[in-house]
């Protein structure tokens, strides 16, 4: 039954609409990652406004524990969204994905300083990131599953790093726009209000990205899925869903903690703790980001040609050999932060490019999402999100960097273990 109907549904998918779709999920995931960077980028400015005290190093140790907190609530966002994208569609998940994400942005936006309001503006704060946590929970599961369901199989590798290099895109445009608001509007006004308009214009960017969405075409892998459902004839799956949600676990730890420090907060955490000038960090965070950018599509193609495991393998394991070294250079001069950042996510590039595409490949289409969404928002937020905090903690709280460094390399290896040990290869796997 599923072999004489799957033409069918894909005959019915033009090129133009098809172009359109992939559009309107990579610009509404730059977004949703946009949203995601304003807060890092913006920390410091954040909690000179939204906090009371007196120490630089402990507002911003109170900004980024209500980053992580944020993240607590991306597991439960992954498994509303997830559980709407399996039944409803990926379309009607990534639609409400980008409203809630631009409301949580209105709402920082919006919020009254500490000295207006007291403790409250903290609370509001927490409430934005709350609902941005849900919503970043449940946008880059549905897109990648999107994207990994509408590409070749013999191209999917190169298809699913869109996800990181449009997320990352919108990392980068968030650091750069930081760095030229910084540079035409003095620090007063930058203390004041100038740290409140990346929000507005994210949330009004939102409505951009919502209205292309309305527009978009459903996967047909999630179409044929319903109707092999409906039929009784859906295809038996790789392994267990315990054991691949496992996977996902043990495959995102090390990845999740080096892209946030290295490639999310790096900037704020040199300005807070190293004293480096704002707008040099920034440009310098910028320049390694469009690196890894550039080298996404390169690792992507090489995975659809010599497979998942060895470009997991050498990329988690590069990556962890050049942690201490990369650490261990960094100082007040933006230079340093450039080639440590670049370094580092040039290697960890590999990983990232194709994940989207593994994760997508470990499940059937009935949970391919959900069971993709809920271990790796667990991953990343028991890891990712406490990342930034407890490497200003070692650094500038116990002096002892180091320790952290370790903390990575360590994930890192245990990643790379199981891509060698645990992962079935699942190059140009049929979904």
């Amino acid at each position: 039954m599923s072999t004489t109907l799957t033409p069918q549904v894909k005959k019915s998918t033009a090129p133009r609409s098809q172009s359109r779709t992939v559009f309107a999920t990579s610009v509404g995931n730059a977004l949703e990652w946009f949203d995601w960077q304003i807060y890092a980028t913006f920390a410091p400015f954040i909690a000179m406004k939204l906090f009371d005290s007196n120490s630089p190093v402990s507002s911003l140790l109170q900004t980024f524990a209500v980053f992580a907190v944020g993240f607590l609530a991306r597991p439960l966002g992954g498994l509303l969204f997830g559980l709407i994208s399996d039944r409803r569609g990926r379309k009607a998940s990534l639609i409400l994905a980008v409203l809630a994400a631009s409301l949580g942005s209105l709402l920082i936006g919006l919020t009254p300083s500490h000295a207006a309001i007291g403790a409250w503006a903290a609370v509001l704060l927490l409430i934005a990131r709350l609902v941005q946590g849900l919503a970043h929970g449940g946008e880059m599961p549905a897109a990648q599953t999107y994207l990994s369901e509408i590409a070749a199989p013999n191209k999917r590798g190169l298809w699913s790093s869109l996800i990181y290099v449009s997320g990352t895109t919108g990392i980068l445009c968030a650091s750069l726009f930081g760095a030229v608001l910084i540079g035409l509007i003095s620090p007063s006004e930058m203390e004041d209000w100038g740290w409140r308009i990346p929000f507005f214009l994210a949330a009004a960017f939102g409505l951009f990205v919502l209205v292309m969405r309305v527009g978009m075409k459903e996967s047909d892998t999630f179409e044929t899925g319903k109707i092999q459902t409906l039929t009784g004839a859906r295809p038996a799956p790789l392994m267990s869903a315990g054991r691949a949600a496992m996977l996902v676990i043990l495959l995102t730890i090390g990845a999740t903690v080096s892209f946030y420090v290295w490639g999310v907060t790096a900037p704020a955490v040199a300005i807070a703790t190293l004293e480096m000038d704002a707008g040099g960090a920034l440009w310098a965070g910028s320049g390694g980001i469009i690196l890894f950018i550039a080298v996404l599509p390169l690792w992507g193609r090489l995975a659809d040609r010599i497979g998942r495991k060895p470009v997991l393998t050498i990329s988690l394991l590069g990556t962890a050999a050049a942690y201490f070294p990369m650490q261990r250079m960094m100082t007040d001069q933006p230079w340093t932060l450039f080639v440590s950042t670049a370094v580092v996510l040039m290697l960890l590039a590999g990983t990232m490019s194709i994940l989207p595409a593994v994760f997508a490949e470990l499940f059937p289409t009935h949970i391919r999402t959900v069971g993709t969404a809920v271990p790796y928002s667990i991953a990343v937020a028991l890891f990712g999100g406490t990342a930034p905090y407890l490497q200003t903690w070692f650094g500038a709280q116990l002096g002892q960097p180091w320790m952290f460094s370790l903390y990575a390399v360590v994930l890192l290896s245990i990643s790379a273990a199981t891509a060698v040990f645990l992962l079935p290869e699942t190059k140009a796997r049929s979904l």
